[in-house]
């Protein structure tokens, strides 16, 4: 998650009742079949966390950080799409230059889906220069990359069309998403009917955050936690500053998972999800000791599922 909070998006606080992502609407559309799709897997935690561990050793191997410009970054990057394109998928790097050096985004597509339909799920994959960047934002770069994997190992052959993303210079202020979405046509942009954002989803002194965005998505979200017992509150801290943001601006439908960051949490968020209160959810943001050592399993966990629950749903 970048530092600043540059050109703050505004959440959209809506109350309502709509049916899940469906054909060029939202609001009124029609449930999907039930036979449409199987339901969603758990994800293994323990897949999660090797791909971190994975992270780990390349940050080690490149002067500590996975930053954008930096080896550590392409070296990233190459091991993302080795095991996406040995799983099945299409992928397609996209460069630009930012701060005088080339940046590279990721993009996967799974066959087949209405190609007028797409879902996207993304996490941005550099970090700091201070550090590994392990909860920020290997955490979302690895569940979703294992959510990707999942797909390919179930065969899954949703309605609508499966594009994941890998974005760079995320911590510069969302470069590389910002540039994904300015260089899609306009008829491009609006096949993308819902775009789904992890950033930082394993922060050791975890809440369980849900952008209030789009209406649809944080229901399926909310839903999902609800089903296992925890409790969620609406993400805050760190509104506009994440990959979601360009894509919002498009009109495309957001939503998103946090556990997180710099700010305390309190004794009421103590109390309902256990922690620490008046500690930060991440002390070690932006900081050399954003290692594997610096993950929540059990919100890692949690996050990897309700990620791969809300692609299932909102897919079928």
């Amino acid at each position: 998650m970048k530092l600043s909070i540059p050109g703050r998006v505004a959440a959209t606080a809506v109350v309502a009742s709509v049916s899940l992502l469906a054909g060029g609407s939202i609001a009124g559309a029609a449930p999907a079949p039930e036979s449409a799709v199987a339901a969603a897997p758990d994800i293994p935690v323990a897949n999660v966390k090797a791909h971190l561990t994975q992270l780990q050793s390349i940050a080690t191997a490149n002067g500590g950080n996975r930053a954008h410009g930096r080896a550590g970054y392409k070296a990233s990057l190459d091991f993302v799409k080795a095991r996406l394109d040995a799983a099945g998928f299409t992928t397609t790097v996209q460069t630009f230059t930012a701060s005088g050096r080339t940046g590279y985004n990721l993009i996967a597509d799974w066959p087949g889906g209405d190609p007028n339909q797409v879902l996207m799920a993304g996490s941005h994959l550099d970090g700091v220069t201070s550090g590994p960047g392990i909860n920020d934002n290997g955490s979302g770069s690895a569940a979703v990359l294992e959510t990707a994997l999942a797909v390919s190992r179930a065969n899954l052959q949703p309605t609508k069309h499966l594009r994941f993303a890998w974005w760079g210079a995320e911590e510069l202020g969302l470069v590389g998403s910002r540039h994904y979405v300015n260089n899609q046509s306009s008829a491009n942009r609006a096949k993308i009917k819902g775009y789904l954002n992890f950033d930082m989803i394993g922060s050791p002194n975890a809440g369980y955050f849900v952008y209030d965005d789009d209406p649809a998505i944080e229901k399926t979200f909310k839903d999902y936690f609800t089903g296992i017992g925890v409790a969620t509150e609406i993400e805050t801290e760190g509104d506009g500053r994440s990959d979601h943001a360009p894509f919002k601006s498009a009109g495309v439908p957001v939503g998103g998972l946090f556990t997180g960051a710099s700010r305390a949490k309190t004794a009421a968020q103590a109390a309902k999800w256990g922690g620490t209160a008046r500690q930060a959810f991440d002390r070690c943001y932006h900081s050399s000791c954003d290692t594997t050592s610096n993950i929540n399993d059990t919100a890692l966990n949690r996050n990897s599922d309700a990620l791969a629950y809300a692609v299932w749903e909102l897919s079928s």
